[in-house]
């Protein structure tokens, strides 16, 4: 029963950090309960290896991940199940991609009928910069399990970020049917939404549609002030900022961002520098922290380095966001390396090195999951360079292509 609903927690499409927490409760309840259950500790190991992806980057956490896909193996070695989990401990882990993807064929073949394999290759294989490819095995994942919402979202996104944005909104559909209660779909459905066209109404439906008191992790927060923000509605957006109880949210899949900083930026926007000033000293605190506690997590050194920027500390913002971008290159990561590039060109656009920050978004509004023209429009985080001849060149430069 400890298994089952560990499993339960562990496949749901929104594993947010206290689903992936309860997860990791029941799993070690199980292998406690039974110390030879390799399918228990394979579990285990899959939940931590999120864990570490997506909330909680540390050392410990990884080496947990490791340890118990180890164990699932050594009792039971033909194991599918602990031969993803073992790839997903490479993958998460270690970035190291290769081994990855030779325990997710080893998997697999043992589960030949199942989308999960299809899944994470395909994953991997974006990382790698293999779109093609990877769209083909997300795929086949859809053709074998077509109400995985999971695998639906993942599919959804490799369309949008290699801007087949009228293939990827028919598969968003596709997954908000399969889980009407999740957020994955309907959000990047959002967020597709504005990227492809500029249009807030998608992302203002949705979140009209949440129940009151559901906000995990900031999400539902950090979509209402990100539309507020998009509708130049400073003041509204930062209300709903500071009626969030945490101390960060959660900004992208992977990668939280203190409150703070949120309200320093609001604030900039508002030209109030004394609250702004205050609100960003609040912020690196709390950034410093989460690089002291990550140091080699990239994201990390991005958030610092924007709040830097916004204390007007440019030297130090550079190096920033210069170090995130060494950490994760995009030849490294083609998938989230852009998003680490975009910050760069945020810290770029804040400090006044305008060249660096043209050059940059002329870059990243060609690369898969870059940036696009109605975003580019539409985000007052690059009204430092609206007035530059150079924004309205690469507007007109880029604006077929979308």
């Amino acid at each position: 029963m400890l298994f089952v609903q560990a499993h339960d927690y562990a496949t749901r499409t929104d594993m947010f950090r206290d689903t992936s927490l309860k997860a990791e409760q029941l799993f070690e309840q199980a292998t406690k309960l039974d110390p030879n259950f390799a399918a228990a500790f394979a579990g285990l190991s899959m939940v931590e290896s999120w864990a570490y992806h997506s909330f909680d980057p540390l050392p410990a956490r990884r080496e947990k991940a490791r340890t118990a896909a180890n164990e699932a193996l050594r009792l039971q070695p033909d194991l599918p199940e602990a031969h993803l989990a073992l790839g997903f401990s490479y993958y998460y882990g270690d970035r190291d991609y290769e081994r990855a993807l030779a325990e997710f064929e080893i998997a697999k073949r043992g589960l030949p009928n199942e989308a999960q394999a299809y899944m994470a290759i395909g994953a991997i294989q974006r990382r790698q910069g293999r779109w093609v490819e990877s769209t083909a095995n997300l795929e086949k994942a859809a053709q074998l399990d077509p109400k995985n919402s999971s695998v639906l979202l993942n599919l959804g996104y490799n369309y949008m970020a290699t801007r087949n944005f009228e293939a990827a909104d028919k598969i968003f559909d596709r997954g908000i049917e399969a889980a009407p209660e999740s957020f994955g779909s309907a959000a990047l459905k959002s967020e597709l939404a504005i990227r492809w066209k500029g249009d807030l109404s998608v992302a203002e439906k949705e979140l009209a549609s949440v129940p009151q008191g559901i906000d995990p992790q900031g999400l539902v927060t950090l979509g209402r002030a990100g539309v507020l923000t998009l509708q130049r509605k400073f003041k509204e957006a930062l209300r709903v900022i500071q009626q969030f109880r945490g101390e960060t949210l959660l900004v992208s899949a992977s990668t939280t961002c203190p409150k703070a900083s949120l309200e320093g930026t609001l604030y900039s926007y508002l030209d109030d520098k004394a609250n702004a000033h205050s609100a960003f000293e609040r912020a690196r605190i709390i950034a410093e922290g989460l690089v002291r506690e990550s140091p080699n997590d990239a994201a990390r050194h991005g958030q610092l380095g924007l709040i830097l920027a916004g204390l007007g500390q440019k030297d130090a913002a550079v190096a920033e966001g210069k170090r995130a971008v060494e950490l994760l290159p995009e030849s490294q990561d083609a998938f989230e390396g852009p998003e680490i590039t975009a910050v760069l060109a945020q810290i770029y656009a804040w400090t006044g090195e305008h060249d660096q920050a043209f050059g940059l978004l002329d870059h990243l509004l060609v690369v898969p999951n870059g940036i696009t023209v109605p975003g580019l429009k539409l985000d007052p985080i690059w009204d430092p360079l609206r007035k530059d001849p150079r924004f309205q060149a690469l507007i007109d430069k880029y604006a077929a292509k979308g």
